[in-house]
């Protein structure tokens, strides 16, 4: 049996990656992908993607005891994704997750077939989204901003998704990418 690839969805806070991954997640059979939970340090009534609320002491005691196949922090907050995408992989299927771009390296290690995808958004419409959501503050947005124009990804298999348009569009290319990834 064949070893599922990871699929490490990237970019910076606002350009869409979740909107993207639950676009394909409902166009995908469940044969199709697998698509991970993060175990995040964020309340759940926080908004956003769907994961798994944990508190920072829950989180240090699944770190310690092994249960996160990838972790790291990112404004403030603790991410984890689960050491069940090991069984997911090893059994064939491929699996998509959120990522951090500053984790890429690690990730890459740990993972050495991954396929990171780079959502790309226009600096305007990023602006609009983070404004949108109502999560940070201004001094937030600005931040996170200046961090997208200044982070660069490179890594010899990535894949860009410029996510500027309409959900659809980029909806449509990440499907497109999944399902070559089962040929």
């Amino acid at each position: 049996m064949r070893q599922g690839q990871l699929i490490y969805v990237i970019g910076p806070s606002g350009c869409g990656k979740d909107s993207l991954i639950n676009y394909a997640r409902k166009h995908c059979s469940c044969d199709e992908m697998a698509f991970a939970h993060r175990y995040i340090t964020r309340p759940a009534e926080a908004g956003g993607e769907n994961h798994v609320a944990l508190t920072p002491e829950e989180f240090q005691a699944r770190l310690q005891r092994g249960l996160f196949a990838l972790n790291w922090e990112s404004h403030g907050l603790c991410y984890g994704i689960g050491c069940e995408i090991d069984t997911w992989l090893k059994t064939g299927l491929n699996v998509a997750v959120n990522g951090s771009r500053a984790y890429l390296p690690t990730a890459s290690e740990r993972y050495p077939d991954i396929l990171p995808v780079s959502i790309a958004v226009e600096p305007d419409i990023l602006k609009q989204r983070l404004v949108g959501r109502g999560r940070e503050s201004r001094a937030e947005i600005n931040k996170r901003l200046q961090r997208a124009a200044e982070f660069s990804v490179s890594h010899p298999k990535l894949f860009e998704i410029d996510n500027s348009g309409n959900l659809s569009e980029g909806g449509e290319q990440l499907l497109k990418l999944i399902r070559h990834k089962q040929s």
